[in-house]
């Protein structure tokens, strides 16, 4: 066990139709290390989703519709808000953010809490498995997003488009509130670096689902690039702008 004290762990969940791993994904969460709560948001799921999860321990935030992964994530952070007001979890408490699709493998992420648990960063991002990294597409989303946080903040980061990580509190006060759609890693992690704070990437051999090279990942990975496009334009619009 640490010497050190380390903070306790809420977890974020965003989740749409994921019934058939959503639970198994839950309880793998609920053992980990230090997680006071976990909290899983149902993206308008047209399955049990919702109940599967609620089942598995996780406090349950539902959308009747699909608002998207970055309003999902809002939602989310809005209940942990709301167990700290009511003193259910400690205002100190790191926020994991997490696939609904790791299954058992979720219980791994404490690689990505340890260094923000125990103050050592304020942002840790998982780095995938080499075989996952451009996702089976031709890599113009992932270098579009490499090449917009390299030339805002000066930093490299191998993986600014990784969903998995972990923030301290401070983290998430310079990251709200996100980049709207898929534009929510990347804008996160430049408004992290801006703020002065440690962004550190951590090997995470994680299963996880690739995104394929049919038309529908094609739309998907369009529709990437227009969102990261646009949280890296507000970015720079900030830069020109000054603060206000």
């Amino acid at each position: 066990m640490d010497a050190v004290r380390r903070a306790p762990v809420a977890v974020v969940v965003p989740a749409k139709d994921e019934a058939a791993r959503i639970g198994v994904t839950v309880r793998a969460l609920r053992g980990l290390q230090g997680v006071a709560a976990v909290v899983v948001v149902d993206d308008g799921s047209s399955d049990r989703t919702a109940s599967l999860a609620s089942s598995a321990g996780a406090e349950v935030v539902r959308l009747e519709r699909s608002y998207g992964k970055a309003d999902s994530l809002m939602s989310g952070l809005g209940r942990v808000a709301g167990l700290q007001r009511v003193g259910r979890l400690s205002p100190d408490a790191v926020v994991l953010l997490a696939d609904a699709d790791l299954e058992t493998s979720a219980g791994d992420l404490g690689v990505l809490v340890d260094p923000v648990a125990r103050g050592e960063a304020d942002l840790t991002i998982a780095a995938p498995p080499s075989r996952e990294t451009e996702g089976g597409g031709l890599g113009l989303v992932i270098g579009l997003a490499r090449r917009g946080v390299e030339e805002l903040t000066g930093v490299v980061v191998a993986h600014p488009l990784s969903g998995l990580r972990c923030l301290s509190p401070a983290a998430v006060t310079a990251a709200t509130p996100f980049a709207r759609g898929w534009g929510v890693e990347v804008g996160m992690t430049v408004d992290v670096l801006d703020a002065g704070l440690v962004v550190r990437e951590v090997p995470c051999d994680l299963r996880r689902r690739v995104t394929g090279g049919d038309w529908r990942a094609q739309v998907h990975r369009a529709a990437q690039y227009r969102d990261i496009a646009l949280a890296l334009g507000v970015r720079r619009l900030r830069r020109r702008l000054g603060p206000t």
